[in-house]
């Protein structure tokens, strides 16, 4: 994407700026303006792409989820980002990626990043549902592509910024249609408030990634992340439950935690980010929307529930806000 300066783009008068010489052969080559228009659109496909299949392994986690309710919370969680870390360790070493130092800033950000978007959006999500349905909360947390559409040009320092009117109009319709797949559950005061800070946690694990993309790639920012909340869960897990935070695991809690450390933090965060770094919070956060769709399908194969036509009119107006905001915004 093309990045336009306020300085640069118009000289003094009317006459436009010269151009360097790659972008004079390029303007002058319809050819060239062609071919980097159709390099750009699989680039772009596949973004959308990578982000979509994200948050139907997010989606599809909620059914998982519910197999470890019995098992510490903390201790899971620390369970499940350790072997997570370990997996990011081997990849990265593998890589023989360069080396790169964080500032301080850095190391600010990526503690933020892991204290929101891991260690309290979990604490959130079940203390949540201890006072509220499932329903409610989901309702809540799918504001989150409204969210990312206001905040985005904050975190963004691309000159590129999409059309905030289509892709605020696109967010609302996605926002809507989740909600119409969800459903609208019911809970106490208190309920809603843990639902907006799982939202407000949620919104921050893409927001406070944005500046870190750039320097250190998908990889290392979740490789730091995960290593980052692995002693804190563990110290907090010692101080809340002492040694009964951690316990043998039943065959079905094993799968289950297999699949929230392999599947969804190590593929899902991956994937995510690649999308983020390469669409944008703004465009990104629309496929936020195939979260809902993809647990209401996820139920459907399990036997859990059968999606109704309000759900599936929902799964329709997604569809057509995601459509809608990434054509056009």
């Amino acid at each position: 994407m093309s990045t336009i300066t306020e300085g640069g783009a118009v000289a003094a008068g009317p006459a436009l700026a010269p151009l360097a010489p790659a972008e004079r052969a390029a303007s002058a080559d319809p050819a060239a303006l062609v071919a980097g228009s159709l390099t750009a659109r699989p680039r772009t496909a596949r973004y959308v792409a990578q982000g979509a299949l994200a948050m139907s392994i997010l989606g599809a986690s909620t059914a998982v989820s519910a197999r470890i309710t019995d098992y510490p919370v903390l201790g899971g969680q620390a369970l499940r980002y350790a072997l997570a870390a370990a997996v990011f360790a081997v990849v990265v070493r593998r890589r023989r990626l360069p080396p790169v130092r964080p500032t301080v800033r850095d190391w600010l950000l990526l503690a933020l990043l892991s204290a929101t978007g891991l260690i309290l959006f979990n604490i959130f999500v079940l203390a949540a549902l201890r006072h509220t349905d499932a329903a409610t909360l989901g309702s809540v947390v799918a504001c989150s592509p409204l969210v990312l559409a206001v905040a985005g040009p904050l975190v963004t320092r691309t000159g590129h910024r999409p059309r905030r009117g289509v892709v605020l109009g696109a967010a609302g319709l996605v926002v809507a249609g989740s909600a119409m797949v969800q459903g609208f559950g019911h809970g106490s005061a208190l309920g809603i408030v843990f639902a907006v800070l799982v939202l407000a946690c949620e919104s921050l694990f893409s927001l406070l990634a944005v500046p870190l993309l750039p320097k250190f790639g998908e990889l290392r920012v979740s490789a730091y992340v995960t290593a980052v909340a692995v002693p804190v869960l563990a110290l907090a897990g010692l101080a809340t439950d002492g040694t009964a935070m951690l316990r043998v695991p039943t065959a079905a809690e094993t799968a289950a935690m297999l699949y929230l450390s392999l599947p969804l933090t190590v593929g899902a965060f991956l994937l995510w980010y690649r999308a983020l770094g390469g669409l944008g919070p703004q465009r990104a956060g629309l496929l936020i929307g195939a979260v809902p769709v993809s647990a209401c399908a996820a139920s459907a194969a399990l036997g859990v529930g059968t999606p109704g036509i309000p759900q599936l009119a929902g799964v329709a107006v997604v569809v057509a806000g995601i459509i809608t905001g990434l054509a056009r915004g």
